[in-house]
């Protein structure tokens, strides 16, 4: 193993940026940077700025110890002259999310929620806004106020203040955005089957006094379905009378579909892989991006023609996110990142072509040092092909220690972006691999269901086979590999350990779940039925979730483990890492727990990132010291 080239707080320190939201006239940018330590919101005015501008010239809007987010309010209520955010943040990650509005331009850094006008605010429960009217009038946003549980999409008239709740149906709505006149607002409602969603169109002009639901004729369902399908937001044009949305009705990948308010609709685009699309106000530019094995395409087509007009560049084989354009049509601005580049904010010019870097983010470290991924695909023991980005040291020929990352969700996907951890223990001479178990999305509806309940074991049984794919590599030493994972990730590392306690020779587990009966049970309330859906109930599966819960196999963990948590987890509560320390010391296996009394799900300030990473590096660096 070679020597780290540099302390691995350097690489911790290395910041990024992404833009959030346009101006109404396009003249300025939000931007969300990590500068201060913790995401803040930033404002980059644009003309006359030589590009791309250095992170620290970007105006710092705001400096709360929490992270916080905004985004521009399309208009002002009540014909004010100046811009204004919405701006939502919690305390110490509880994700109890709050609502304020705030200038622009305040005369210094917004510190706190007191140097904020606050709009919605109850400390107890969360809201999450959902759109604002184009005339800035209308906010639409969801809350659990009513029985703590259960999500409601709720209209607030910004100009008076006044409010009423229009979607209630015992469930998990969230607005999704007005339609160009206001007329209409849609609904997602998330369900209790995995993977699927209903999407809703709400006549708001036809909404009585009484919340509506489903059944109503003020509703209409936007492409019905009887199998667990995905249906995304709609992106509406100018004149209101059809609109483009993604979904995966029937089909193995989402594609882009053209509807009308009266639900009708049909397919129009489909690449092949997860799509997703945006229409800017003017109706000039359909944009169809896609998840190429996790990697971005987009393009850009003539929304009446579906003609290909631009193909958008980007600048490298990465990922590209947050894609937002400017209220004219003019700019597209997005977030880029790549195992190369740790990522800033771009915008492409669609009248020239051109495409230009927006911020610099500072990094000490020398970019030319990073290694990129090599995507790879070994078999499981069902012969089911498992996705795997690999990242090898530069020097030498290993065979090298190996740190699997596996991430969270389960839902979700490793895609190919920056990762600081990775970066260093690459130079360190470590090889990462991150594989896209089964029960990953982006490869297709059926892929993502193959962990659903009763099949947990079938993912973890995945890392097997990845370790039999070690063992095959001349360049790895499978008898050096650790796990390591956060959330649902944490989870497959301590099932890794405590179901093939032969195969790996530590783990670290970062928020993660040892007792799934526990985590259902001690979940915040509002989680539970969302959860439920893909690992089982506790009503109908027990049996399978203790069959599937580490802890009940906690004998067989005999390799180090390092755990990290924060105190106001409101997703993993902090028994689940408790439990499994307490019993793991008591057998005398080594494990060690750090907390963090300031954080929730994952560790969102850099103090503590910068605390707790090294240790792990430490950690990783002697549990994986080649023998003497």
């Amino acid at each position: 193993m070679s020597t780290p080239p540099d302390d691995v707080r350097a690489y911790l320190e290395i910041r990024t940026a992404a833009p959030s939201s346009w101006s109404p006239d396009g003249s300025k940018l939000v931007i969300s940077s990590d500068l201060p330590g913790t995401a803040q919101v930033h404002r980059l005015d644009l003309p006359g700025v030589a590009l791309p501008l250095p992170a620290e010239r970007l105006v710092q809007l705001t400096d709360f110890e929490e992270p916080i987010g905004a985004g521009y309010l399309p208009a002002a209520p009540n014909g004010s002259p100046d811009d204004r955010l919405l701006l939502a943040t919690d305390v110490g990650g509880n994700e109890r999310y709050q609502l304020f509005t705030a200038p622009d331009a305040p005369q210094a850094p917004l510190t706190g929620p007191d140097d904020l006008d606050a709009l919605v605010v109850d400390p107890d429960h969360i809201h999450r806004p959902g759109g604002v009217s184009r005339d800035g009038r209308w906010l639409a946003y969801a809350t659990n106020r009513g029985d703590g549980v259960a999500f409601d999409t709720w209209v607030r008239d910004l100009t008076t203040g006044d409010e009423r709740c229009v979607v209630a149906t015992g469930g998990w709505t969230q607005p999704s955005g007005f339609s160009p006149d206001g007329r209409y607002l849609a609904v997602t409602e998330v369900t209790t089957t995995a993977g699927d969603n209903r999407c809703y169109l709400v006549d708001l002009s036809r909404v009585a006094d009484d919340p509506v639901t489903p059944a109503d004729d003020a509703v209409v369902e936007l492409a019905p379905h009887e199998d667990a399908a995905s249906v995304g937001t709609p992106w509406w044009l100018p004149d209101g009378s059809a609109f483009y949305f993604a979904t995966d009705v029937d089909r193995e990948f989402t594609g882009v579909a053209r509807g009308t308010p009266d639900g009708a609709w049909a397919y129009v685009v489909e690449p092949g892989w997860d799509t997703g699309c945006a229409v800017d106000w003017t109706g000039r530019h359909l944009l169809v991006a896609w998840n190429d094995d996790g990697r971005t395409r987009a393009q850009l087509r003539d929304p009446d023609s579906l003609e290909v007009t631009a193909t958008v560049p980007l600048p490298g084989d990465g990922v590209a996110d947050g894609m937002w354009f400017s209220k004219d049509g003019r700019w597209l601005a997005f977030a880029y990142t790549s195992p190369l580049v740790p990522g800033d904010a771009w915008r492409y010019d669609t009248d020239t072509g051109a495409l230009e870097r927006l911020t610099s983010s500072p990094c000490e470290v020398d970019p030319a040092s990073f290694v990129d991924a090599e995507l790879v695909r070994f078999r499981s023991f069902d012969d089911l092909e498992i996705p795997a980005f690999v990242f090898r040291p530069a020097d030498g020929d290993g065979p090298f220690p190996v740190v699997v990352v596996i991430h969270g969700g389960p839902e979700s996907q490793y895609r190919p972006s920056f990762a600081p951890l990775t970066q260093y223990l690459v130079a360190s001479g470590f090889a990462v691999v991150a594989p896209n178990v089964r029960g990953s999305t982006g490869y297709g509806r059926s892929y993502q269901h193959l962990d659903d309940v009763e099949r947990r074991l079938d993912s973890v049984a995945d890392l097997a086979a990845l370790h039999d794919w070690l063992a095959s590599r001349d360049d790895l030493d499978a008898d050096r590999a650790a796990l390591y994972g956060g959330s649902y990730g944490g989870y497959m590392v301590l099932a890794g350990l405590a179901f093939q306690p032969e195969r790996w020779a530590a783990g670290v587990d970062i928020v993660g779940i040892s007792d799934l009966v526990t985590f259902l049970e001690n979940t915040s309330s509002w989680r539970r039925a969302f959860r439920e859906r893909e690992y089982g109930s506790l009503e109908h599966d027990r049996e399978v979730l203790e069959a599937a819960s580490p802890i009940n196999r906690v004998e067989q963990i005999r390799a180090p483990l390092f755990i990290v948590h924060g105190a106001n987890d409101p997703r993993v509560p902090l028994s689940e890492a408790e439990q499994i320390h307490e019993v793991l010391s008591g057998q005398g296996v080594r494990t060690e727990l750090l907390v963090y009394d300031d954080e929730g799900h994952g560790l969102s300030k850099l103090s503590n990132r910068v605390d707790a990473y090294p240790r792990i590096a430490a950690f990783l660096e002697e549990v994986l010291a080649p023998p003497p």
